[in-house]
């Protein structure tokens, strides 16, 4: 019996079991450091209890592609940064049988004071890579990047679009089992967007596993064939990626269309209301 669960867990390089994470918000302003250690030793520090993510399960099998989808604020950042190893969960418990190359935010894991080429070989370590590991590659990270005229240049002085290069690149020359990219690529231009696509199309037709977030639902169905819904922390569906982003789809539609007629009903309220004013005082001046 203990051997059959142990086969079960091995076939899944990602296995995200019940978890959930919570944040404290704080109720009240403190603007010091001295007030705050003063409230927290009398116990005068209000919390407010947010859960972001409550009770997520989630198996991923080696090779496939998952799109994590949502509105802003659902919790599918929370759901990467816990699979990163990142954020520890409250709950429950993940499983990675793998590498991790996490695009989370960007600019994350790059030092703006070192060069391009200094960053290179950061984040190579981050990785846990040799010196010579990344020796081996630096080129081709180098040529993808399209940094050639600026690698001893500090990356405080890059655009968006040139973090979101370095950051891509060398992600992805480092053959991760597992690469996760939260909409990093947004800010980049259109070839290298495509560019980067048709560079993760080839990892995973070499095996790599993808965990993908972006609003844009052409671009998540041509890259995956699974996804998963969140909503306010919560799955609300997950399983083929054409079944969950059509029912998302829907959803969201219908949301927008309800909100946009409860609009027109106020607004519609609101004339009706100016108009009644403006009748009444033309009234009260004839008199």
């Amino acid at each position: 019996m203990a051997n059959t669960e142990k086969d079960n867990a091995s076939q899944y390089i990602v296995d995200v079991d019940n978890v959930t994470v919570r944040f404290n918000k704080a109720n009240q302003k403190v603007d010091n450091l001295k007030e705050y250690f003063v409230r927290l030793v009398r116990r005068q520090l209000m919390f407010q209890e947010f859960i972001a993510l409550k009770d997520v399960n989630l198996k991923i099998k080696k090779g496939e592609a998952w799109a994590i989808i949502g509105t802003n604020g659902s919790g599918k950042s929370t759901l990467l940064k816990v699979i990163s190893r990142i954020l520890k969960p409250y709950k429950g418990s993940v499983k990675v049988n793998g590498s991790i190359a996490s695009l989370i935010e960007l600019g994350a894991g790059i030092d703006p004071r070192l060069t391009a080429r200094e960053n290179i070989y950061l984040n190579g370590c981050i990785l846990g890579h040799t010196k010579q590991y990344i020796d081996e590659r630096f080129d081709a990270i180098v040529e993808f990047s399209e940094l050639e005229d600026f690698l001893d240049s500090p990356v405080q002085n890059f655009s968006s679009g040139m973090k979101s290069r370095l950051g891509f690149s060398v992600a992805t020359m480092m053959e991760p089992d597992v690469l996760i990219v939260d909409e990093v690529l947004s800010v980049g231009d259109v070839l290298f967007r495509k560019k980067c696509i048709n560079r993760m199309n080839e990892m995973l037709s070499h095996g790599t596993t993808l965990l993908f977030v972006s609003h844009n639902m052409t671009t998540v169905k041509s890259m995956c064939n699974k996804a998963i819904w969140l909503n306010k922390g919560e799955v609300v569906m997950q399983g083929d990626i054409d079944d969950v982003c059509d029912e998302y789809t829907t959803t969201i539609e219908a949301k927008k269309a309800k909100e946009k007629a409860e609009k027109l009903k106020k607004q519609r309220a609101l004339d009706a209301e100016a108009k009644a004013i403006a009748k009444k005082r033309a009234t009260e001046k004839k008199q």
